[in-house]
């Protein structure tokens, strides 16, 4: 009964917050789970699988502009020559590394999932974020929280 209460309660937040994705995402897992002795299996491999298709979908779309040549090497020479675009390849290559290691921490501690996602909705409902940085934020809880011990201890 609780889960139904947590994931109906964060359907009204992204209804009240106007977030059409994580709306969406949350009805499906209702749906999933109304239907779960049929959809048990398909929520484990979601699950397991799940960070993975997204980023692969993520990759697709932002290659898409290159195959379409909206994006081409004169603009890659740009990039390399100005500090935004330098900048940018820096950040980029950050968010990687905080991604890798993102997923890595909600694969060894799933329980930082609760406040990741719990994050994610006060960042989307309080200051208009998008809802699509739990693994960067997983990365960033994980090297914030490296530096914390080496802090401490």
């Amino acid at each position: 009964m609780g889960s139904w209460l947590f994931l109906i309660l964060i359907a009204l937040i992204a209804l009240v917050a106007h977030n059409q994705s994580l709306l969406i995402a949350t009805v499906v897992v209702l749906v999933l789970k109304l239907f779960s002795p049929f959809t048990g299996s398909l929520m484990q491999l979601i699950h397991g699988k799940g960070i993975h298709w997204g980023i692969t979908l993520i990759s697709i779309s932002i290659l898409i502009p290159i195959a379409t040549g909206e994006i081409g090497f004169a603009d890659l020479w740009h990039a390399i020559r100005s500090p935004l675009g330098w900048i940018a390849m820096i950040c980029g290559a950050l968010v990687a590394i905080f991604s890798a290691r993102g997923v890595n921490l909600i694969g060894q501690q799933p329980e930082v999932t609760v406040a990741l996602v719990i994050g994610t909705i006060l960042g989307v409902v309080l200051f208009k974020g998008v809802a699509a940085g739990p693994v960067i934020a997983a990365g960033m809880t994980y090297f914030l929280f490296q530096l914390w011990q080496t802090i401490v201890h």
